[in-house]
């Protein structure tokens, strides 16, 4: 399977302080990746460096079949190529319906004015309900997403994300504030979702991460301190030691 993102020797340093340390990292076109670690590992500048927020000091990051490098484009225009974010605090427009948000999602071709005069057609209509379907939320189509519970929030989050059709997911603690039956149901949206892109999951829960049942990147001091399934990495002596054993 060919690499849909390589990140390779990758450092940044902020005030001294260097977040990431020679950072090297790969997933493939359609696999769901689960990356944990201790507070101040590097989770979140890992994900700031790959949607173009943070320039890192040296290294590369490439992407997709034509290898393009990601470093030289704007946010706007890596999210264009693909990549979406979702952040650990839903955004979603709460006085719009549910319905509502999946449509605006759906037809803005991410930042373009053209959703501002769009008229929605048929096939917008039904590809919001398929959307909906996949998030669970087919029954609150109508309902304001104010009124969502917290769980129902993120589901439609990831449901907006969805409709772009992005190739790289980039999700930031999913688990986090939900009840149990809400994290199963994300434990099943975010596995669905990886059988057709990828799908990067940074995680402090552990029962969660252990549901998703996926390879697991463990982050320490900027880099990489282990790979491979929950059992092998907490199994190694230093994951013991810096994050597990506290």
């Amino acid at each position: 399977m060919s690499n849909l993102l390589e990140v390779s020797g990758v450092s940044v340093t902020f005030d001294g302080y260097r977040a990431i340390r020679n950072l090297s990292f790969q997933i493939g076109t359609a696999e769901l990746r689960a990356i944990i670690g201790p507070n101040g590992a590097g989770k979140t500048t890992f994900m700031d460096i790959v949607t173009g927020k943070t320039r890192p000091d040296e290294g590369r990051v490439i992407w997709g079949e034509r290898s393009v490098n990601l470093l030289k484009m704007s946010e706007a225009r890596i999210a264009q190529e693909g990549i979406g974010r979702k952040f650990q605090r839903p955004t979603v427009f709460e006085d719009q319906t549910v319905f509502a948000n999946l449509l605006m999602a759906l037809k803005n071709p991410r930042g373009s004015f053209r959703c501002l005069f769009y008229k929605s057609s048929r096939d917008d209509g039904a590809r919001v309900e398929q959307l909906a379907c996949e998030i669970g939320l087919e029954d609150a189509l109508q309902r304001k997403s104010g009124e969502l519970s917290h769980g129902q929030k993120q589901w439609l989050e990831i449901g907006m994300l969805l409709a772009q059709e992005p190739r790289l997911l980039l999700v930031d603690e999913p688990a986090a504030g939900m009840t149990l039956a809400e994290r199963e149901h994300t434990t099943d949206l975010l596995k669905e979702a990886a059988k057709t892109r990828a799908v990067v999951v940074v995680e402090h829960d552990m029962e969660f991460v252990r549901r998703l049942a996926c390879k697991v990147t463990v982050l320490h001091e900027g880099s990489v301190l282990a790979e491979g399934s929950l059992d092998h990495v907490t199994a190694n002596p230093q994951v013991i030691e810096v994050y597990l054993g506290r």
